[in-house]
């Protein structure tokens, strides 16, 4: 059972705190992904476009996936469509910086993993939008490879290929500067 599917149907009945509600569960998700495609800068607009847009076609929502699969969807083609518009930038969380778990580590190591995650961050503007998309959706948001499927519209298949080559791309893109990475050459 899907437990976004009472809010769509208050939604769909006039409710518009319900609707309220599904951009409050969903927010941070819908912001990331469309930070890792378009940047951080860009990802609030795509975010409330994404948001909009499902808005206005939640009378379309059939049910068959998730409310959150079809949101994703939707949040995935509005970054896509902006990043073909513009070049994307770099982001960091949208929180800010994630704290460390480790507190004990000395400021100068804190430093150097939040520049190692900026220069990921970096590396991963340098693949294709369809490739950064499946990567991010897969490593770092931790959808599966059938939800993946869903949200970017595309054969599972396909979903599966664009990951193994988006990993490939970002493994050569990583092994250009051994130092960061420590990546034994090929």
């Amino acid at each position: 059972m899907d437990p976004d599917r009472p809010l769509v149907d208050r939604t769909l009945a006039g409710d518009p705190h319900a609707f309220a509600e599904l951009v409050e569960r969903h927010r941070d998700v819908v912001f990331r992904v469309a930070a890792r495609v378009v940047g951080r800068e860009a990802a609030q607009d795509v975010s409330q476009d994404a948001f909009l847009r499902a808005f206005h076609r939640l009378h379309r929502f059939r049910g068959d996936a998730p409310f959150r699969s079809w949101l994703l969807q939707i949040a995935h083609h509005a970054a896509v469509d902006a990043a073909t518009r513009r070049t994307p930038i770099p982001v960091e969380d949208p929180a800010g910086e994630r704290p460390d778990p480790d507190t004990r580590k000395l400021p100068a190591d804190r430093l150097e993993e939040r520049e190692r995650r900026e220069r990921l961050e970096d590396k991963l503007t340098h693949l294709r939008p369809p490739h950064r998309a499946v990567l991010v959706l897969r490593d770092l948001e931790g959808l599966s490879y059938e939800e993946i499927a869903v949200v970017t519209e595309t054969p599972l298949g396909t979903v599966k290929g664009r990951l193994h080559r988006a990993r490939s791309e970002l493994i050569d893109l990583l092994r250009a500067n051994t130092y960061d990475w420590e990546l034994p050459a090929r």
